[in-house]
């Protein structure tokens, strides 16, 4: 689901990143939420934050909220960066974000408990996770070819719209190709959705071990690819070894 791009990706490769990043992303923004009152999978609210702490000349959670949206930033280069400069043609470009995100999403697993509720600590566990949600919006934007995207439903939300209209109009060209799109739509809302409930819900009494879960779908998705990948290729092997056998 990861190692598949543009002509080769299809829409079940596409349903299968949206499952489970979308579960992790929507994971990360309802515990993120309770566990530390910042939303940490997008930027949008920051933004406004931003803008009515400079109003109010509050100085200081100005730069805070900056730095917020500069980590988000600078997740989405990283990420970018690693997977670009190994080449996208290679196999395991995805592999360094997925595990960059997955030992942010543990170190915060195992050390939220120092967490103080001060601004200072409030800047260093609610950045990280914003850095990894980042990493992660970036890494699924690029492979999926921007066709999904986890990390937020503002736009989701927005293209459902636009294609619930379409879908209503008599003279629309390509219908099962609409209604193919709609229905990756509810997929990311919905696991979005399921994974914001589980995250709400399983931190009210794991508290910050509840990232552990996270933890575990992000290299259930990695090693789920990597062994796939060995799969194919053993069972390639094993078919040319039938079709030419020696001596």
């Amino acid at each position: 689901m990861l190692r598949h791009l543009g002509t080769k990706r299809t829409y079940g490769h596409n349903v299968k990143l949206a499952t489970l990043l979308g579960v992790t992303a929507g994971f990360v923004n309802a515990a993120g939420f309770l566990a530390f009152a910042v939303l940490t999978t997008n930027v949008t609210g920051h933004a406004a934050l931003f803008a009515e702490r400079i109003a109010m000349e509050d100085w200081k959670t100005a730069r805070v909220v900056a730095l917020w949206m500069f980590l988000f930033l600078a997740g989405a280069f990283i990420s970018s960066f690693i997977v670009s400069r190994l080449g996208r043609n290679q196999r395991y470009s995805y592999v360094f974000p997925i595990l960059i995100e997955a030992g942010i999403l543990l170190a915060v697993s195992l050390t939220g408990s120092r967490y103080d509720y001060s601004l200072v600590s409030k800047e260093f566990f609610a950045g990280s996770l914003l850095f990894a949600m980042g990493m992660q919006n970036s890494l699924v934007s690029i492979v999926s070819g921007s066709v999904v995207r986890t990390t937020h439903l503002t736009g989701t939300f927005t293209d459902l719209g636009i294609e619930l209209a379409q879908v209503l109009q008599k003279k629309t060209e390509n219908r099962t190709a609409l209604k193919t799109r709609i229905k990756l739509r509810l997929v990311i809302i919905f696991f979005f959705l399921f994974g914001a409930l589980a995250g709400a819900y399983l931190f009210r009494y794991f508290h910050f071990h509840a990232f552990l879960i996270p933890v575990a779908v992000l290299l259930f998705t990695l090693l789920a690819d990597i062994f796939r990948i060995r799969a194919t290729h053993f069972y390639r092997k094993l078919q040319y070894a039938v079709k030419n056998p020696r001596g």
